[in-house]
């Protein structure tokens, strides 16, 4: 008997309008139906009179139910997974069964339909050319320090998940770490209370402090100034010395006339200034 295959498969974020023809028909023929809240996707399945079956696969069981799952792609059954909203895999269990299934060698085909991020950041007014997206920050104090870090020399427009319960506190975080950059906080997509708001994280701060963060959000930050940025890289370099430069590049594993080169160009210098600064200071 030949393998299954794997569906992942697009749910609206909230309008039940955004479901695509493709994905009630996958849903209809798939063998079985792994979701994330059973309770929560019958509401979907009873609304496109869907009768598949379905078996749970969430956050507290994404590992052992996925080698489950796995086993019965590859006894034959095509199985569609779905999440609470949007597609499967971005920030969600589905990046995990997917995995294992492209490893034991079964089909994944992914369908395109609804997500949250993209309605979010086309509508931001911020620049949609180059971006990031990072989902939900780490719980975990010091991975999220990191990645806040990270992101306060960000020059890509930046797209952040969160929950109304936790968003004040992102948002405090986000602007200590960032600087008052500008954001679009969008709530509620497709929804009947949709609203996107477009304003600097001080402004957002205050807002929400006058009115309780209510529904799931998603937060479009602008990237930092990349003049900034080189700036603040030109005030770090010319804070060493030469030697000190190039050893930083040694250090990264360069050979002596790779780490000289790249020293010039950090510092608009020839390599022949940068060869007779290291005769000087040495």
């Amino acid at each position: 008997m030949s393998a299954g295959i794997l569906m992942l498969v697009p749910t609206p974020v909230g309008n039940l309008e955004d479901m695509t023809f493709r994905g009630v028909k996958a849903l209809s023929e798939a063998d079985l139906i792994a979701a994330e809240d059973t309770r929560n996707s019958r509401k979907l399945l009873t609304h496109f009179d869907i009768h598949t079956p379905m078996t749970s696969y969430h956050e507290h069981n994404k590992y052992e139910k996925a080698d489950e799952l796995v086993g019965k792609i590859l006894s034959g059954l095509t199985v569609a997974v779905i999440t609470d909203a949007g597609s499967p895999g971005i920030s969600d269990p589905g990046e995990v069964l997917a995995r294992k299934c492209a490893e034991a060698g079964i089909t994944v085909t992914a369908l395109p339909g609804a997500t949250a991020f993209v309605p979010a950041l086309t509508a931001s007014g911020l620049d949609s050319r180059r971006f990031v997206f990072e989902g939900f920050l780490p719980a975990e104090a010091k991975d999220r320090r990191e990645v806040l870090e990270r992101l306060s020399g960000e020059t890509r427009t930046a797209i952040l998940y969160e929950a109304p319960h936790r968003l004040k506190k992102t948002l405090a975080e986000l602007r200590e770490a960032l600087g008052d950059r500008r954001l679009s906080v969008c709530r509620e997509l497709t929804k009947k209370h949709e609203e996107y708001l477009r304003m600097t994280l001080s402004e957002a701060i205050a807002h929400f402090e006058a009115e309780e963060p209510r529904g799931e959000f998603v937060l479009v930050l602008a990237g930092c100034d990349p003049a900034a940025v080189k700036k603040a890289e030109q005030a770090s370099w010319e804070s060493m010395t030469v030697a000190e430069h190039v050893a930083f590049y040694e250090a990264a594993g360069m050979d002596r006339k790779e780490a000289m080169k790249a020293c010039a160009k950090d510092r608009g210098l020839s390599r022949r200034d940068v060869y007779q600064a290291l005769l000087e200071e040495n």
